[in-house]
């Protein structure tokens, strides 16, 4: 209405101002209820023409959506594991900080494994210290059997020096018994080092990998106990939090709830505009948008990211072909926003719907020197036909509250 309304002071008024006072025609006279449309039939298609192209100017240029609201994330309340609940520790609805517990599970199972893994360091301790003992230990027989050889090899060595000196004084078989017994006394060397070896090797690598495995399996064991008390990751608020103990939660079926984190919502607005304007929308449009949670207040945005592919046309890889016609309505392009200027969204319920208009400026392609004159004034007349749609957003927003309180029936 506004555009036509518009439309007409460029040539419906002037037709008609033409036909009363330079053809002298008159309302009830020679202009009838009946002969309207042929006397001012060229301001009435004029403005019909002008209508229809200034609407699509607009609408094209500067893109207007009802398809637009603060979407926030939400964070699912979630255990890693199942279990029955055996403590809750908040309400309905609270707020809650970083790390703060929610909720705890059942944990016997856990803090049993827990305690069976500290009593396995405790004995691979203990382990540690008798092999220690047998280090000791091993190290005296090792001196022991050295003696034991030193002994007899001394044995042995005066006695062929006293048959050297003088031949048959000592039975050959008391030197051979002699020398088995060396041989004997070395085996025995041999045998103390290997189980001081063995008994050293058992202290240096063997009981500790026992006890990094032992301690590996207490970390283990106090994680999966951790598990089972679940902590708000970051600060926000939960709501419709039902949860009570004795309940079971599994992470595959049944969340526990939703936590809303803090500022969700307030600081970007998200708004789906129609495929056509692909090619004007632009990051750094400047934008107005009006929310029904905030209303009769219009917020200065501005457009901060355009997104490159439309989610009608995804889809997944499965065993049939996709067809296209089977799409129910064509998609949007999603444009995020941000607030022109701080706190601009302060007020504005997160998840409210919002009407978004978008502005097209070529200030600056109207101020390069290679721009022709008219191209220039095409270019101002697009930015200026913008008043149109932003007072058109002004009397939406006016309406709003009308519209939805009033004429909705609810």
């Amino acid at each position: 209405m506004l555009e036509l309304m518009l439309c007409s002071l460029f040539t419906l008024v002037p037709d008609y101002l033409y036909r009363r006072y330079v053809q002298g025609k008159r309302f009830g006279k020679e202009i009838t209820f009946y002969s309207v449309w042929y006397e001012l039939r060229w301001g009435i298609t004029g403005c019909l023409m002008l209508t229809v192209a200034l609407i699509t100017t607009i609408f094209y240029f500067h893109p207007s959506t009802t398809s637009a609201a603060l979407f926030y994330r939400t964070i699912p309340i979630l255990p890693e594991g199942s279990g029955r609940v055996a403590e809750v520790n908040i309400g309905f609805s609270a707020p809650v900080k970083k790390g703060e517990v929610i909720f705890r599970l059942d944990n016997s199972k856990q803090t049993a494994a827990l305690d069976t893994a500290k009593r396995k360091v405790a004995e691979v301790d203990a382990s540690l210290l008798a092999a220690e003992a047998d280090v000791v230990k091993a190290e005296a027989q090792v001196q022991e059997a050295k003696s034991a050889h030193q002994q007899a090899e001394d044995e042995l060595n005066v006695k062929s020096e006293l048959q050297r000196r003088n031949p048959g004084i000592v039975p050959q078989r008391d030197i051979e018994k002699l020398q088995v017994l060396v041989n004997q006394r070395q085996a025995g060397i041999d045998a103390a080092t290997a189980v001081k070896q063995s008994a050293t090797l058992r202290v240096s690598t063997l009981l500790p990998a026992e006890k990094a495995s032992a301690e590996a399996a207490l970390a283990q064991a106090q994680v999966d106990l951790d598990k089972t008390v679940i902590r708000a990751g970051v600060d926000g608020r939960v709501e419709q939090f039902f949860l009570r103990a004795g309940d079971v939660v599994n992470p595959l079926m049944r969340p526990a709830g939703i936590l809303i984190p803090d500022k969700a919502g307030q600081t970007s607005l998200q708004a789906g505009f129609g495929q056509i304007e692909a090619q004007v929308l632009k990051e750094g449009m400047v934008a107005e948008a009006t929310c029904v949670s905030k209303p009769w207040v219009i917020i200065p945005m501005v457009i901060t990211s355009v997104q490159d592919y439309i989610a009608s046309g995804q889809f997944r890889g499965g065993e049939q072909l996709i067809e296209a016609q089977n799409i129910a309505r064509p998609g949007t392009i999603l444009v995020f926003l941000e607030p022109l200027y701080k706190g601009g969204l302060d007020g504005v319920t997160a998840g409210s719907s919002c009407i978004v208009n978008a502005y097209t400026s070529n200030h600056e392609v109207i101020s390069a020197k290679d721009t022709g004159g008219g191209q220039a004034f095409v270019l101002h007349a697009i930015d200026a036909v913008g008043l149109v749609h932003a007072l058109l957003l002004r009397i939406q927003a006016l309406l709003l509250p009308i519209k939805t309180l009033v004429l909705s029936g609810h």
